[in-house]
């Protein structure tokens, strides 16, 4: 495959990967939001959301399908090599999200009970 293909392919795998992670990032941050609402339902919507991209997670060895796949088109193995972010938040992802993402279902379930 020549440079530019791999280039142009790589840029790609790395918008998609991107887009997934604000999808899931805003559904982690929707969480307590709707719970702060009283749409408990909603929440447990995005939780379960989430629960299934940890499930993917999970499977795949704790890594995103798509760092696999981008890494068929480049040598660079940087934290952000796959995906359109700073670096550091690359590789801290899943511990700051996985602890908001705690977070969240503990604030739901406290909010919930309370209701």
């Amino acid at each position: 495959m020549e440079i530019r293909s791999k280039t142009n392919s790589l840029r790609m795998i790395k918008l998609v990967h991107t887009l997934v992670w604000v999808f899931f990032a805003g559904s982690i941050f929707a969480i307590p939001v709707f719970a702060a609402l009283g749409q408990y339902k909603a929440a447990l919507v995005f939780i379960g959301t989430v629960f299934v991209e940890v499930l993917v997670l999970v499977v795949n060895g704790m890594r995103c399908p798509l760092t696999g796949i981008a890494a068929r088109y480049t040598d660079d193995r940087r934290d952000n090599f796959d995906i359109y972010l700073p670096e550091w938040l690359a590789r801290h992802n899943k511990t700051v999200f996985g602890l908001l993402y705690v977070l969240g279902i503990v604030f739901t379930i406290a909010r919930w009970a309370r209701a």
